[in-house]
């Protein structure tokens, strides 16, 4: 070890959360007067005070010292820690601790140092934020343990979705030795395993849905939302009041509320138990329930070489599966988008986000896989990739959340994957061993289209809706264009 020790210091946040008219709120303070982020909306919270205060008891007492509320450390609960490094260079931990009950009503104690205190839901919470207190937040909803926010210089402190520095931490999985066990899987593209923790515990959706469940598997003891942090997810498990468990997704469109049902009617229960049923499903809430299947989200998993190959291997036959489908399987009733209707939206969407000569680079990719004619459509899952992929302790391979699902070329399913097999040959050589028999080179060339479109769709839709990783994933994709390097399976002129 070099030089000293790094100490930092540790600060505890109140997570007060309340059950209000339109779903879950939690207690926010504004900060005023001469004190750090003044103007921005925060967590009541402070710092662990010496070496003989514990977290928990620190918890309590800036809780009453700053809002009047008396905390029983019996209801404390721990929510998730965040290592945080401001745009100073300053670097702390902070502990962010759910409470949801407590004596009083909060009031501003501080005035010299508060001018706002206030409930506010956790879809609709206020700007500006500390974006310290918007990563905390975020990572809590998503149920992760543990975040990192590491902040550059420049960054400003208020809260902006285009310079969002938030990496949930993954908790144990198969590759760390022994897993503690296959929890139920969520069977909607979201983490699974140990489970998002309350985050918020037992808040569900607004009344309709909630009847929408309950008339379809039976009265509800518990709600948890478990959607990722991100605008426009809503998706909560559902624990039955006698037993059993289901998770509700609200769509965020008709259109992906249609594809997801008739994915889910026609061809996902040919696969078995590698896929979820669905139990009910409402088109005017855009609303359904669906059964939870085994397994822990591949995203962010660590794991072996020998255990990538064989699940990656695993999935190639997934693929091939999903790909042997009838097409009749897939209809909704709607014909399907040619591969590549879609470019002019999508070069328009993303083109201010672009570097020079991205564009044209995407052009090119696509013009060249034109030369080769088009190819057949299959069934495709339509958003492949390891947040929809769930690995079960016996090996399984499962696959959720259909909501992008259509008849389109196989080489679409093949895109989203493509950046797990850059500079990993084994990888690759394992997905196509799985899936039966390597691409084409027509299917090469439309693959480094569909990449090349695909990267600039992420770009566009991960800066709206805040996804930083689907911004990124993008953004290397664009540069093995920009520097014209190869990668397995995907060379843009194709292969004889």
């Amino acid at each position: 070890m070099s030089g000293g020790r790094h100490a930092v210091p540790v600060d505890v946040h109140l997570l007060a959360v309340r059950e209000g008219k339109d779903g879950p709120e939690v207690l926010l303070s504004r900060r005023a007067g001469g004190v750090y982020a003044a103007g921005l909306w925060h967590l009541p919270s402070g710092h662990v005070d010496g070496p003989f205060e514990d977290a928990v008891t620190a918890l309590v007492r800036e809780t009453r010292e700053e809002t009047g509320l008396a905390v029983d450390p019996a209801d404390v609960r721990a929510a998730v820690t965040v290592h945080h490094r401001a745009p100073s260079g300053h670097a702390r931990i902070g502990v962010l601790f759910e409470v949801r009950r407590w004596d009083g009503t909060p009031k501003i104690m501080e005035p010299h140092v508060c001018d706002g205190m206030d409930w506010f839901a956790f879809d609709a919470l206020p700007e500006p934020m500390v974006a310290y207190c918007r990563a905390g937040l975020d990572a809590y909803r998503a149920g992760a343990a543990m975040a990192l926010h590491f902040q550059e210089p420049g960054d400003p402190i208020g809260h902006d979705p285009a310079l969002d520095r938030l990496r949930l931490v993954p908790g144990p999985g198969p590759g760390l030795g022994p897993a503690p066990g296959p929890g139920p899987g969520l069977g909607l593209g979201l983490e699974s395993g140990p489970g998002p923790g309350p985050g918020p515990a037992e808040a569900g959706p607004g009344a309709a849905v909630r009847d929408f469940t309950e008339r379809a598997v039976g009265r509800i003891a518990t709600w948890t939302d478990v959607s990722w942090a991100r605008e426009n997810s809503r998706v909560f498990r559902a624990r039955g009041a006698a037993g059993g468990a289901w998770f509700v997704k609200v769509h965020q469109s008709e259109k992906f509320h249609r594809r997801e049902v008739a994915a889910l009617r026609g061809w996902v229960p040919r696969l078995g138990d590698a896929g979820p049923r669905l139990v009910a499903a409402d088109p005017e809430l855009r609303a359904i329930v669906v059964t939870a299947v085994g397994g822990r989200s591949l995203h962010g998993m660590v794991l072996t070489g020998a255990e990538e190959r064989a699940v990656f291997e695993a999935i190639g036959a997934l693929a091939a599966r999903i790909h042997a489908s009838p097409l009749t399987a897939a209809g909704d009733g709607v014909a399907p988008v040619g591969p590549y209707d879609r470019m002019e939206r999508h070069l328009e969407a993303a083109r201010t986000l672009l570097e020079p000569g991205d564009e044209e680079r995407v052009r090119t990719a696509v013009a060249v896989a034109r030369t080769f004619g088009p190819l057949a459509p299959v069934v495709t899952h339509g958003d492949l990739q390891p947040r929809n992929l769930l690995l079960d302790a016996d090996g399984t391979v499962r696959v959720i959340d259909f909501e992008r699902s259509e008849p389109q070329p196989r080489v679409r399913d093949f895109a989203r994957l493509l950046g797990h097999l850059d500079g990993r040959e084994d990888l690759a050589t394992a997905f196509f061993a799985g899936y039966g028999r390597r691409p084409t080179g027509a299917e090469e060339a439309h693959l480094a289209a569909a990449a090349a479109l695909d990267s600039v769709s992420g770009i566009a839709f991960g800066t709206r809706t805040g996804d930083p990783e689907l911004v990124e994933r993008g953004r290397r994709t664009l540069v093995r264009l920009r520097t014209g390097t190869t990668w397995p399976y995907a060379r843009p002129g194709g292969a004889s």
